[in-house]
């Protein structure tokens, strides 16, 4: 998979920020200074398993099933889930979306 493009990142990463505000509320999300690469879901900001769940149906409605948030989740070990970050989700998502989604198999398998 090629390297997203770091305007896709920013999208993504507004659209991520956007999505939080939506889940979590924007009282809460107004106590961690700015939404960065770095934030935590975990440390930063607090996030339930149930929130994580309307982050994944957010994050469906959004990009269909371009984005398998959850088969993605389902694929980390629990270390790497509860230090997450906002960051790894943004590289998620945009390399998802700068992949070929339907352009010729060059017989790559995808690790």
């Amino acid at each position: 998979m090629t390297e997203p493009s770091e305007a896709t990142k920013e999208q993504v990463l507004a659209a991520v920020t956007e999505m939080l505000t939506e889940v979590i509320g924007e009282d809460e999300l107004l106590m961690v200074d700015e939404v960065t690469m770095d934030t935590s879901f975990n440390d930063d900001l607090e996030l339930e398993s149930i929130e994580f769940v309307a982050l994944a149906e957010e994050l469906t409605e959004r990009y269909g099933e371009q984005v398998d948030f959850v088969g993605w989740l389902a694929d980390l070990e629990l270390d790497a889930l509860v230090t997450m970050t906002v960051g790894q989700l943004v590289d998620f998502v945009a390399g998802c979306l700068d992949g070929p989604s339907d352009g010729p198999s060059d017989g790559t398998a995808e690790s």
